[in-house]
């Protein structure tokens, strides 16, 4: 996909996949307009690491929209009283720091802000470790979204629609962090530990993927 001199609204939580997006975009010569939600997630550190990103990447604008989901919880990251799992990635089971409806809300809200601005795409992180755990994160889901997208705006009706952009889609983390090691994001300044801790739990599914893919992608770096 050509992103040259194209604008492009990303969805920059601050953690490795929208950051690393966010690199491909600066290094394709895109205009970029990130956007972070601040939704009353309880690992509301990720929103300044999105602000670190942004300047790292001089991107174009970034705003933060304040949508508190906690009001009606339904996940382990918007409400306190349930506990975040520990216990490992479950396979086929979507666990409970699925947020209900947060995807679809973030790409709506990612399309009105793209068409206001008249950009070409809608960046999102999303990726073949989430497939099994989130139902919003799914190539299906993307696909039947794209389709919704292309007929709810006056840009989709005039067969000029918004795409979703999705590079990391069929990319586990390993070959993630691959990425973005060749695209100059600085790893140390991403958060994703789902905790609200100041530091990385090491504990919650989020961390575990990520340290077990940075040891299997140094592993095989040491080696060639």
């Amino acid at each position: 996909m050509i992103l040259k001199n194209k604008s492009i609204v990303i969805l920059l939580s601050g953690g490795l996949d929208s950051s690393t997006v966010t690199s491909i975009a600066k290094n394709s010569k895109a205009k970029i307009f990130g956007l972070s939600f601040d939704y009353g997630q309880r690992h509301r550190k990720e929103l300044n690491s999105a602000s670190i990103i942004a300047r790292h990447f001089e991107i174009h604008e970034f705003k933060k929209i304040k949508l508190d989901l906690s009001l009606w919880g339904g996940s382990s990251l918007t409400d306190s009283q349930k506990k975040i799992p520990t216990d490992g990635v479950q396979t086929n089971k979507i666990p409970n720091t699925y947020v209900p409806g947060r995807n679809t809300i973030f790409i709506s809200v990612a399309l009105s802000y793209a068409e206001a601005i008249d950009a070409d795409f809608i960046g999102l992180g999303v990726n073949a470790l989430d497939f099994s755990g989130y139902p919003d994160c799914r190539p299906d889901y993307i696909k039947k979204f794209q389709e919704l997208a292309n007929l709810a705006n006056k840009r989709g009706r005039e067969n000029n629609p918004i795409k979703l952009w999705t590079p990391l889609i069929n990319l586990n983390k390993k070959e993630i962090i691959q990425l973005a090691f060749e695209n100059n994001v600085p790893l140390e300044k991403t958060w994703s530990c789902y905790s609200g801790n100041s530091k990385p739990c090491g504990k919650c599914d989020s961390c575990r993927i990520r340290d077990t893919a940075y040891k299997e992608w140094l592993d095989l770096k040491n080696k060639t």
